[in-house]
């Protein structure tokens, strides 16, 4: 029988280290809904009522439970005066901050294998 080795992987200096995984849209939709929520000083209740929604179901949006659709977000933007394209330009402006590079993505999956031979 033959022994494995493992082969640890070190991480190369001149590649950029990942800085974790990339936020998720609804995540990061959800955190701009509360912020708009709390800067008019509303409630959940104040602002579903508004939406045509129910207080819940703001709350998982909210909270990046829910995936909800593009009806649902105009009128909840529309519920906080604000338009579609303004809520979704700074929830992309956000994700352009946080995002992970490519190159730095492909070598977080790679870093999860170890790879070993056996003769």
């Amino acid at each position: 029988m033959a022994d494995i080795l493992s082969f640890p992987r070190a991480p190369r200096p001149d590649r950029p280290q990942p800085r974790g995984p990339e936020p998720l849209w609804r995540h990061m939709l959800g955190d701009q809904l509360r912020r708009r929520r709390h800067d008019r000083e509303e409630t959940l209740t104040e602002t579903a009522g508004k939406a045509g929604v129910s207080p819940q179901y703001l709350s998982e949006v909210e909270r990046g439970l829910k995936e909800p659709s593009s009806e649902m977000i105009a009128a909840i933007a529309g519920a906080l005066d604000t338009s579609l394209i303004e809520l979704t330009s700074a929830v992309a402006d956000e994700l352009r901050s946080a995002a992970v590079p490519a190159s730095a993505a492909v070598s977080v999956s790679a870093a999860r294998f170890t790879f070993a031979l056996a003769a």
